[in-house]
């Protein structure tokens, strides 16, 4: 199959964007729709992306003092009730289970769309004394909520993620864990996913439901459209007084704990596909990508190319690289298409010639180039072009980002802006009615404040601007 026809098979990235997702997310095996509407299949190829993201973020937070725990999936509809503004936010989407065992329940229970109250629940037993802060708890789990309008990995019923759970004796420490989990996933979003990231404090009306503060992580995709793609979350005191998370300090006064909470999930995975894919699909940063190199024998029925290929294979998985040999009996062609769209970092190529000529050719997907490289130092140097690829991707997606960075001075910039495909930095009073307009009038949110920076006047009234904030059209 030529690769004219094969890429036919997944729609223009340029005239449907959209569409050129959705088939991208299917014909590369990562998912499937599920039977229940909005829920999906995570496939082996998808899993295996999320278990590297799952790797190297949980070494993250070992790394800062914390400890992974599982709580429940089903949590008391009574909870909800107790943090007012939490219920409220969150009342659309959760799935209550009314019945179990053939019987009415005496209480509804919420299936989890996120779980402060039932952390806040156990914290209240486990909290007595100062002695027993700070609590700090991830979980790796799944959550539900009932969204009207689904798409893989962007938002669906029921996703994976992990939700940070922790608990302070004041405010200074619940405020430096906040802003410390947030850099981490920035860290992690620029070195791992290759993609950057514009982090910041969001306004009233974006922030989490129950939060005094949230703090959000915003990544462009390849159409201009911002994902929101990790949160970081400052309670105060608002769960810890509806739960009553009660701690003995050491001046012997009763006190109630300053909580946070922060999370990142499988929409991470959108994330790498709208960031770095192109019209022949995944673009996958070597970092997560569960196969980083694919050998590909050329004339593989001659003698002594298929032990050739497989001798680089041992030397490469001895180096650390995630190989695969690709020694089906489909032709050179099909498998670098299949490959490719696979978004594979490198693609080796070992013939006859190359054999006799003691070479082989190396193919990077992220540039489309060819590079030779002696067989005797393959495993050294795709190791080396691997750590090339993940710096050289975060480099690309940086500058096609700064490049769509605008400014605007009033509505007609920020629609003008946005519809270009571009983040657009504007002034704003502080008004939620202005807040609102700019939604109305140009289908842009607020994404998050940006810091430090200055604006003489709100682009909606006219009045003096208290912020700039980046407005784009999101996920």
């Amino acid at each position: 199959m030529g690769k004219e026809n094969f890429v036919e098979q997944i729609a223009d990235i340029e005239k449907d964007f959209p569409q050129w997702y959705t088939d991208v997310v299917l014909k590369t095996k990562l998912v499937d729709y599920g039977p229940v509407k909005g829920t999906m299949v995570i496939r082996p190829y998808g899993y295996a992306i999320w278990e590297n993201i799952q790797k190297e973020l949980d070494s993250r937070f070992k790394a800062t003092g914390h400890e992974n725990a599982y709580f429940p999936l089903l949590i008391p509809m009574s909870y909800f009730t107790k943090e007012a503004e939490h219920v409220e936010g969150f009342a659309p989407e959760v799935a209550v289970v009314t019945h179990a065992g053939g019987e009415e329940l005496a209480e509804p229970l919420a299936v989890r769309p996120t779980s402060e109250t039932i952390f806040g629940n156990m914290y209240s037993k486990w909290i007595q004394s100062y002695r027993d802060l700070p609590v700090l708890i991830n979980q790796w789990a799944n959550v539900m909520r009932w969204e009207k309008t689904t798409r893989p990995f962007l938002r669906t019923s029921e996703f994976l993620w992990q939700e940070g759970h922790t608990a302070h004796a004041t405010e200074e420490e619940a405020v430096e864990e906040t802003m410390k989990m947030l850099a981490v996933y920035k860290e992690f979003a620029e070195n791992v996913l290759a993609i950057p990231v514009i982090c910041g404090r969001k306004t009233e009306k974006e922030k989490f439901a129950g939060a005094v503060a949230t703090y959000g992580m915003e990544a462009m995709m390849k159409d201009g459209k911002s994902l929101q793609s990790g949160t970081s979350h400052y309670l105060g005191q608002n769960f810890s007084k509806a739960f009553d998370i009660k701690f003995l300090d050491k001046d012997g006064a009763q006190k109630h704990a300053y909580t946070t909470s922060w999370g990142v999930s499988t929409r991470l995975i959108g994330a790498l596909i709208m960031a770095h894919g192109d019209q022949r699909g995944l673009v996958l940063p070597p970092k997560v990508a569960p196969v980083q190199a694919v050998i590909v024998p050329i004339a593989a029925k001659k003698g002594g190319v298929v032990e050739k290929c497989q001798e680089v294979k041992a030397l490469l998985e001895k180096a650390g690289v995630r190989t695969v040999l690709d020694d089906t009996d489909n032709s050179p062609g099909w498998k670098f298409n299949e490959w490719e769209m696979k978004g594979v970092p490198v693609r080796i190529e070992i013939g006859p010639r190359d054999i006799e000529a003691g070479k082989a050719l190396l193919f990077r997907r992220d540039t489309l180039e060819k590079v030779e490289c002696g067989l005797a130092d393959v495993a050294k140097e795709v190791a080396n072009l691997l750590q090339t690829i993940q710096v050289d991707m975060l480099d690309s997606a940086r500058k096609r980002r700064d490049e769509r960075i605008v400014y605007a001075k009033d509505m007609d910039g920020i629609l003008k802006g946005v519809e270009g495909g571009n983040f657009v930095k504007a002034g704003w009073c502080g008004c939620r009615e202005c807040e609102d307009k700019i939604k109305a009038q140009t289908a842009a949110t607020s994404r998050v404040f940006a810091e430090g920076e200055t604006s003489d006047k709100c682009a909606v009234c006219g009045k003096k601007a208290k912020h700039t904030v980046i407005f784009a059209r999101a996920y």
